[in-house]
């Protein structure tokens, strides 16, 4: 499946939901045609702007030997490094700097990214000055455990979308035969790591562009009559992405992300039957005594870049359909595709597996 390099990056934005950074840090991919050059060049302007607006800082703790006392005095190595003599202690105390776990993770990434094979050797070499610019910051050993551990408050927000930007790359990295080297992976061929990003996509998108309905996600249970005590707590459960619902409708969208669209069936194209088993459940288990739940309406939603699909069924007063959005067209059209399909039916709730 290809998905122009223009498209990834509003596919990015709409699934961090940092629009707002994006319209700040204006990218020309004209001329990408690399994923690696695309975060590549996205990395420079998020940085370049970081400067303008200042490298966040924060108090660490250090320790070294000073004249004096400064901080907390560590007696016993102090004391055993012989430095007493010349008015000299070694200390624990506070220092202001910028060589923080923010930074620290920006700088190792654009290490790597020199390091990187097949990226543009303009935009490396741009790398390049761009790191000489920071002050003293350490470099440090990335992993995923690391980004969680980040907590942000309103005055340095704006390494949220940094951080996703460093995260993807080096969740994209792989280290290659010779030592220190590294290679970008397609993870556009990753069907799970795209199916994450197109339900992320999808389900921002209806958060951001659309005002008819309110999106929360939703746990639904069996309707199943428990026979005997306590039989109901084996019952898995099922929970909803995004629930899409106003005062009297409501729909169910399962977001579905495949290379192929539909199954082969003997040369007969058909629609994959376990996700008709499954938004079938969800339609049947939701329905409780109100109006809008007994005709609710169910959507397998499918990207594609070939062949569309506008599949429509009814069972009972549920309605059924199966569509499908172009991610290999202009934005205009993926956008307008998007709120066509949630225009007509008269109810909303997106399932995103």
């Amino acid at each position: 499946m290809r998905i122009p390099i223009e498209n990834i990056y509003f596919l990015l934005c709409y699934a961090w939901n940092k629009l707002d950074e994006k319209e700040r840090i204006n990218i020309s991919i004209e001329d990408t045609t690399e994923l690696v050059d695309l975060f590549a060049k996205i990395l420079i302007n998020i940085t370049k702007t970081l400067f303008k607006r200042g490298l966040d800082h924060n108090y660490i703790d250090k320790t070294d030997e000073i004249l004096g006392i400064k901080g907390k005095l560590l007696f016993s190595q102090t004391l055993k490094s012989g430095i007493l003599q010349k008015q000299s202690t070694i200390c624990v105390y506070d220092e202001f700097s910028s060589n923080i776990l923010t930074n620290q993770i920006l700088v190792t990434t654009i290490h790597q990214l020199i390091k990187t094979k097949r990226l543009d050797k303009n935009l490396r070499n741009e790398l390049i000055l761009l790191v000489r610019m920071f002050p003293d910051i350490s470099k440090i050993k990335i992993n995923s455990s690391l980004f969680k551990k980040i907590r942000l408050n309103r005055n340095n927000k704006f390494y949220s979308f940094i951080l996703n930007v460093c995260q993807i790359i080096h969740e994209s990295l792989l280290p290659t035969e010779n030592e220190g080297e590294y290679a970008f992976s397609d993870f556009l061929r990753d069907e799970n790591k795209m199916a994450y990003l197109f339900e992320s996509f999808v389900r921002n998108f209806y958060i951001i562009e659309q005002k008819d309905y309110q999106v929360r996600r939703e746990t639904i249970y069996w309707n199943f009559d428990e026979i005997g005590e306590g039989n109901n707590i084996y019952l898995p459960q099922m929970q909803t992405d995004i629930t899409l619902e106003s005062e009297n409708s409501k729909i169910i969208i399962d977001a579905k992300f495949y290379s192929e669209t539909m199954s082969k069936n003997y040369g007969q194209k058909k629609i994959q039957s376990s996700n008709l088993y499954q938004l079938f459940s969800y339609l049947m288990n939701q329905r409780d005594q109100s109006s809008k739940t007994q005709t609710t309406t169910g959507i397998l939603l499918y990207p594609t870049v070939d062949e569309d699909y506008d599949l429509h069924y009814r069972y009972g007063t549920h309605d059924i359909q199966i569509r499908t959005i172009n991610l290999n067209t202009n934005w205009r059209n993926i956008s307008g595709r998007l709120k066509e399909i949630i225009k007509n039916p008269s109810r909303v709730q997106i399932v995103c597996k």
